[in-house]
């Protein structure tokens, strides 16, 4: 856990960094490596403080999340975010860009596609800024990858809270840190296994356990208004469960989701699998050689071929010769690679073509 513990300390740095006198704006020059290896630790650490440092006071300001509890809850995305897509993310000019990069969407939201769209909202009094990179942002919640996970329980207010008054609602967690567990809540002394990076939506299966009166309750991400919609329906004393998918609020704020509830009841809640964005896969590569041929002496024009195995493409292709054989001619086919050498030397020599192939891991 060496560094989940290392990003904590930094970001509790940079949060109380973030908590800058009126008027002042948290420093937006970043120094990011331009290599691509993978990250220490220390590294990630820095650039996770880095990250919070330059965008802590904007969360606070435009979404009303405090520095400190966003950073908390950012630490399992960034102990877990691709290396190229948090460098990219520091990149970035505009907090909801840095976001869409750093879970991996950033190709389709840029920077200046966000700025366009909060400017033109300018001439809609009633849309605030929130809401605009709601829309700015719609990419941030499609093409989503489902992760099934063990069934684990979250919340029980027959534990913990008690029963929740008809016409109320409560808040509650559905993702916690590496560190992290639902006990208070009433649930798994564990973190149920759903810690990974930028999660859109969790996939719960919600109880109504024994309800005063016949009713409904509604489940909805937390700080949003409560739609017009049931999520479980229920009759006097009965016990019903439906599965329900639950959006996570964006930024991550201090709880997950909401759950109203018409009648007075206690609720269970256990976790089943989340949505998010996929992560970046590297490609599964080989080289493959053809059929080694000697090349007669100053002979000009033979040609070669060679050929990837099914489900692989070309990347790259080329031969292998003792000396003084050129290549003359050759294209790249989807998953060939063909060519003609010119053989300069006096003496007859050996040319083996290889070709270079690669696919996307996968079924």
């Amino acid at each position: 856990m060496k560094p989940a513990f290392s990003l904590v300390a930094a970001i509790a740095v940079a949060a109380v960094a973030c908590h800058l006198p009126s008027g002042m704006a948290a420093p937006r020059k970043v120094l990011v490596q331009s290599h691509v290896d993978a990250l220490t630790p220390e590294q990630r650490g820095a650039m996770a403080r880095a990250y919070v440092l330059k965008w802590g006071g904007y969360v606070q300001r435009v979404y009303r999340v405090p520095v400190k509890v966003w950073a908390s809850r950012m630490v399992p995305t960034f102990v877990h975010a691709d290396a190229d897509n948090f460098r990219n993310a520091l990149k970035r000019t505009t907090y909801e860009g840095a976001s869409a990069a750093l879970s991996g969407i950033g190709m389709k939201v840029s920077d200046d596609r966000v700025i366009d769209t909060m400017a033109r909202a300018k001439l809609v009094p009633s849309v605030t800024k929130p809401d605009v990179v709601t829309q700015a942002l719609g990419a941030a919640a499609s093409d989503l990858v489902y992760t099934p996970i063990t069934p684990c329980r979250i919340l029980d207010t027959r534990v913990a809270g008690g029963a929740l008054a008809g016409t109320f609602s409560r808040d509650f967690n559905a993702v916690v840190g590496s560190g992290g567990n639902f006990s208070s809540q009433g649930g798994s002394a564990t973190n149920c296994g759903a810690v990974a990076a930028g999660q859109a939506a969790v996939v719960i299966n919600v109880t109504a356990v024994t309800p005063t009166g016949a009713g409904f309750a509604t489940v909805y991400p937390f700080g949003a208004a409560r739609p017009l919609a049931s999520s479980v329906n229920y009759t006097a004393g009965a016990i019903v469960n439906n599965t329900v998918v639950a959006k996570l609020p964006t930024p991550l704020t201090t709880k997950d989701f909401t759950i109203y509830t018409f009648a007075t009841s206690d609720f269970v809640a256990d976790i089943v699998g989340y949505y998010a964005a996929p992560q970046a896969t590297a490609l599964e590569c080989i080289t493959v050689s053809g059929t080694a041929a000697s090349v007669p002496a100053n002979t000009y024009g033979y040609g070669f071929g060679v050929s990837c195995p099914t489900g692989y493409g070309s990347t790259n292709a080329g031969f292998q010769a003792a000396k003084k054989v050129v290549m003359a001619d050759g294209y790249m086919g989807a998953a060939s690679g063909n060519f003609f050498v010119y053989n300069l030397d006096s003496n007859a020599q050996v040319v083996t073509p290889w070709v270079h192939c690669c696919r996307v891991p996968g079924r």
